[in-house]
């Protein structure tokens, strides 16, 4: 048969199912569980460094204020993995073996004594009993504090739901960035003017971060973006920018009128939560649709057998 004589017998494959079923499940982690877990370590990993910082630079209040933030959040976001995880004994088995490789094996022995170091810190700073360990425990936690804020970061790009796992290197960058407007918001709200200066900077750092992150995550990922951009995730993700840049906006004011610092305080808090809650939904949206799945292999085998060429 000729080549002009030639048709194709059956039309292109669509994939839209696997059998009638998307080919990657939703993850199965609760909602709004989990979200609040990648928010609050997050808040506490920044707010565990910046007291440590405050300590060895004499500003009492900041340090007092990350020191309970540190306390609290990390307390908070174990309560909320173990609800997620449904009983207290699976968290305890997670701590059973350390395996370098899986990065949850990991994260769950960041979590554990960042958590006991925080709690010692703060109450410490709450009593005033037992001062130099109260110290020391908090120069732990502060050193255990920028893992706590990117290790859910690494978890999720773990995984295989795409539009986590294209964006296993911007996911760090963002969740550090967020993780740092987010102590900074705890103590803009919470220090008095004298101090918040060390904050605003940390908090403009991370904004900075923050919004670099998110506008890769949009436009930097080829198909794995669209998630991002779209319905739920893409509002969320949008009012997270917009709080963001009011509150950096803000913090410039922090020092001369203590209002704009209460009010810059709570758009960063408000941002970290659109954030985690944003980048999560944006997972399970990727889940939902074959194409983000078959699109970038099919893109990945293509690029491989012209390399090869």
């Amino acid at each position: 048969m000729s080549p002009r004589r030639e048709r194709a017998m059956v039309e292109p494959a669509e994939f839209r199912s696997y059998y009638g079923r998307p080919i990657l499940k939703e993850p199965a982690w609760k909602q709004p569980d989990v979200p609040l877990y990648l928010f609050l370590g997050g808040a506490a990993g920044a707010s565990a460094s910046l007291a440590a910082l405050a300590d060895a630079t004499g500003r009492p209040e900041l340090a007092k204020v990350g020191r309970l933030a540190a306390s609290g959040g990390s307390i908070a976001s174990v309560v909320a993995l173990i609800h997620d995880l449904g009983k207290p004994t699976r968290f305890l088995n997670m701590l059973r073996v350390l395996k370098p490789t899986s990065p949850l094996s990991v994260g769950s022995w960041i979590l554990s004594p960042f958590s006991g170091l925080a709690a010692v810190s703060a109450f410490t700073a709450l009593t005033g009993r037992f001062p130099r360990l109260g110290r020391l425990a908090g120069v732990g936690a502060g050193v255990l504090g920028p893992a706590m804020c990117t290790y859910t970061a690494v978890l999720l790009a773990d995984t295989a739901t795409p539009s986590w796992h294209e964006a296993h290197g911007t996911l760090p960058v963002l969740f550090a960035g967020s993780a740092l407007t987010s102590g900074a918001g705890v103590a803009l709200i919470s220090v008095p003017r004298k101090e918040n200066g060390p904050v605003v900077r940390a908090g403009l750092a991370g904004a900075v971060a923050e919004l670099a992150a998110e506008h890769h995550l949009e436009t930097g990922l080829g198909l794995a973006s669209e998630p991002y951009r779209t319905g739920r995730a893409g509002r969320l993700l949008k009012a997270a920018k917009v709080l963001t840049a009011a509150g950096a906006t803000l913090s410039l004011a922090a020092r001369k009128n203590r209002a704009a610092g209460v009010v810059a305080g709570a758009a960063y808090l408000a941002s970290g939560l659109c954030t985690r809650f944003g980048v999560y939904a944006a997972g399970v949206e990727s889940t939902k649709d074959p194409k983000y799945v078959v699109v970038p292999q099919r893109e990945r085998l293509a690029a491989k057998r012209a390399g090869r060429r």
